[in-house]
């Protein structure tokens, strides 16, 4: 090998090798780890902040962590260019260098070390393409997953909004008091349903077309590469030396470009690594984390002071019903109307101090706080009051009235207090985040890291083969070999 080759030979896997082992020190997604890499956006001061799709200093910190592939392409590339402008001048300037004869044994050796670093370039090549296509389902996974716990989420709150308003409708000529109070309540889920909608849409708009962009870029430059490691391997067989110069300089262009998508891959999986990491302190400690400022979750023990008020009110107001009832039955029993029984309601919440949502509790006599007004209207006067006296309806109408509004609304919330008691402990979005931790994780880092390994093992082997290449231009130079044959034939 040429003196200039092997210096160049050792100085590619000198930066390659540096490569391998400096890009890990930036990827760690903890907090403290994500504050300290570099932003390029503050002239590569530290990023201080933590996990945050909204923030472009967050990306610009993330995509710096592939500076070692972006850096490998650039200065594989100015080599690249370096070569060729030195060949142009020697060739301009008329110098050519001395016919230089080797052995046999020289021949077969950088044969078999094109063939063997051909085999293993198509080798990457193969498990680039089975990581990407992995990566690619596992993150369109996640993607759908987010999507549609953001869609139970929008339709639970719609649902809770509905209740609430026509709770509002129903009390306002009784309880203004209690009607603001379920306006204020109703704006809240309205700003909660948007943040969440906001984060899914910020999810799938930052991972949707980049993951289809990386795929389809990783896809097809290796498949491009693939076909002239082919057609090198061809082309070296029946030496065709105007044919192998253009698969080295089309080679070369492409590791560039591969030594580039090797940055960009490992961007993502620093991406990952972030997300991942986030969802799983989210899951661990949902008030004190870094997606506090982005979902409506910070605010748990505000919100389990609200439900433990829920539940207050609605066992206050179905206790005082049953005591009500058990009047009633008294007045019906004086009134020797014997047929006519009058069941308790059910009270789903417990006594203090939790007052929880315990609906499996209710007797199978009992019956629902929104069927007690046709109960009460066996007993409402529609007439004059003397003749309602004699046939025992003693609950004047516009009393009904009133417990008919106040029933339905208890009703409407008691119907609805699920899907409260969801979204005011974020159970959909702890729930989703838990999932994915669980099992989503695990598998898309592990496609990730093997898309970004096996795209840095194909850069590093393909400097090699064209370096390889390279010298078995120049070996071949001014040598007659027969068709598929290794050593050149006899000069005559």
């Amino acid at each position: 090998m040429p003196k200039s080759t092997r210096v160049a030979a050792y100085f590619v896997l000198l930066l390659a090798s540096l490569t391998l082992f400096t890009e890990n020190s930036l990827v760690l997604g903890s907090p403290p780890e994500i504050s300290r890499r570099p932003d390029p956006l503050r002239k590569f001061k530290r990023y201080n902040g933590d996990y945050d799709i909204r923030d472009m200093h967050y990306w610009a910190s993330a995509a710096f962590t592939g500076i070692h592939g972006y850096a490998m392409a650039g200065i594989w590339l100015a080599f690249g260019l370096g070569c060729v402008s030195f060949m142009v001048l020697k060739h301009c300037s008329g110098h050519s260098s001395p016919t230089v004869y080797h052995g046999d044994s020289s021949y077969l050796i950088l044969f078999l070390l094109v063939v063997l670093f051909t085999f293993f370039a198509i080798a990457a090549t193969c498990v680039i393409i089975a990581a990407n296509q992995k990566s690619l389902q596992r993150a369109n996974k996640l993607k759908k997953t987010i999507s549609d716990v953001g869609r139970d989420s929008s339709q639970a709150i719609r649902r809770v909004n509905i209740a609430f308003i026509d709770m509002q409708v129903l009390l306002q000529p009784y309880d203004p008091g209690t009607c603001h109070q379920l306006s204020l309540t109703t704006h809240r889920l309205r700003r909660e349903s948007i943040t969440i909608q906001q984060f899914v849409y910020m999810t799938r708009q930052s991972s949707d077309q980049a993951v289809k962009i990386l795929y389809m870029a990783n896809l097809v430059v290796v498949t491009v590469n693939l076909v002239f490691l082919v057609a090198g391997l061809v082309l070296l067989l029946l030496h065709c030396q105007p044919g192998m110069i253009l698969i080295i300089f089309c080679c070369w262009v492409l590791t560039t470009l591969i030594w580039f998508l090797t940055g960009v891959n490992f961007f993502f999986y620093t991406f990952v690594i972030d997300t991942c990491s986030a969802l799983e302190n989210f899951v661990q400690n949902p008030q004190n984390n870094s997606l506090s400022n982005i979902l409506p979750c910070a605010q748990l023990k505000n919100n389990d002071k609200t439900l433990v008020q829920i539940g207050y009110t609605v066992h206050s107001f179905i206790k005082e019903v049953n005591s009500k009832i058990l009047e009633v039955q008294g007045l019906v029993t004086m009134n020797e109307q014997k047929d006519i029984s009058i069941q308790e309601v059910c009270n789903p919440f417990s006594g203090a101090p939790h007052y929880s949502y315990t609906p499996g509790n209710c007797g199978n006599k009992s019956i629902s706080v929104g069927d007690l007004p046709s109960v009460l209207s066996k007993f409402t006067c529609y007439n004059s009051s003397r003749k309602c006296l004699d046939d025992g309806r003693f609950l004047a109408e516009s009393s009904y009235i009133i417990v008919w509004a106040y029933s339905q609304s208890i009703q409407g919330l008691i119907r609805v207090f699920p899907d409260l008691l969801s979204l005011m402990r974020c159970s959909f979005v702890i729930e989703m985040f838990s999932d994915i931790v669980a099992h989503q994780c695990k598998p898309l880092k592990f496609s990730v890291k093997l898309l970004w390994s096996s795209a840095l093992s194909l850069s590093i082997f393909m400097m090699i083969l064209v370096l390889l290449w390279l010298e078995k231009v120049i070996q071949d130079r001014g040598r007659c070999f027969s068709r598929c044959s290794i050593f050149p034939r006899p000069a005559v």
